[in-house]
């Protein structure tokens, strides 16, 4: 009776019944300007703690595609001139990138509202997720796309920590910097929306539910010894 219980979804969420979040939900899907478009590698479906279907649930402007590279048509023609295309990942020596402050301010040099903007972001996990760059290069470089990153940036000389912020290790990120899908498109929102601080807000605390829920029913991650041997290492040369 209980595994049968356990196993009953919730037709609102897609979530088992003990951890829905129907309730942090918003009851009228966010609207926003942005045009947010999520390439979502076939493999990340299969993680538990996947938050792209948060985000469908949670707004209005937003398409998701399955797949490993993006395709002319998948950015076709879609927002009213001018605006910009935009894509969401952290800056390599040969491909630099714009901070999302950076960018807000030089698209915003009148009083006039801000050009709306297409956001692309790759839901994958680290390695893929540069593969699917690199193999999407030439469509986004016709697209004019724009490469931006979170102003807190990436440190890949230090090891990630839990993917949510949390003591709990649900869910560990490669390195230092990395955030969930989820969290990253709510900041992306929060820098150009008009309203983006009470947009992200929001978003944050739908994530948050779903991993307080979440943590109730899977047993947390220990830190791999390699990494608490690096971390450690980290700690030593700082001090």
């Amino acid at each position: 009776m209980e595994e049968e219980k356990r196993r009953q979804i919730c037709s609102n969420c897609d979530r088992p019944k003990p951890i829905c979040i129907c309730h942090v939900i918003p009851s009228e899907p966010i609207a926003t300007k942005t045009e947010i478009l999520i390439l979502h590698h076939p493999h990340e479906s299969r993680h538990k703690l996947n938050t792209t279907p948060l985000l469908v649930k949670s707004l209005t402007n937003i398409t998701t595609i399955s797949g490993r590279r993006l395709r002319h048509h998948h950015i076709s023609a879609s927002l009213p001139k001018p605006s910009r295309t935009i894509y969401l990942f952290p800056p390599s020596p040969s491909s630099p990138a714009v901070t999302l402050s950076d960018f807000k301010s030089q698209n915003r040099t009148t009083s006039d509202p801000p050009p709306p903007v297409r956001l692309i972001v790759f839901d994958a996990t680290w390695k893929h997720a540069k593969e699917m760059v690199k193999a999407s290069e030439e469509v986004l470089r016709e697209a004019g796309a724009v490469r931006v990153c979170l102003d807190a940036g990436i440190d890949e000389s230090v090891s990630g920590g839990s993917i949510y912020d949390s003591e709990l290790f649900l869910r560990m990120e490669p390195v230092g910097g990395c955030v969930s899908t989820a969290e990253a498109v709510a900041r992306c929102l929060g820098a150009l929306e008009v309203d983006g601080e009470e947009i992200e807000r929001k978003l944050i605390s739908v994530l948050k539910e779903m991993v307080r829920l979440q943590s109730e029913f899977l047993k947390p991650m220990r830190p791999r010894p390699k990494l608490l041997k690096k971390r450690l290492q980290n700690q030593q040369e700082e001090e």
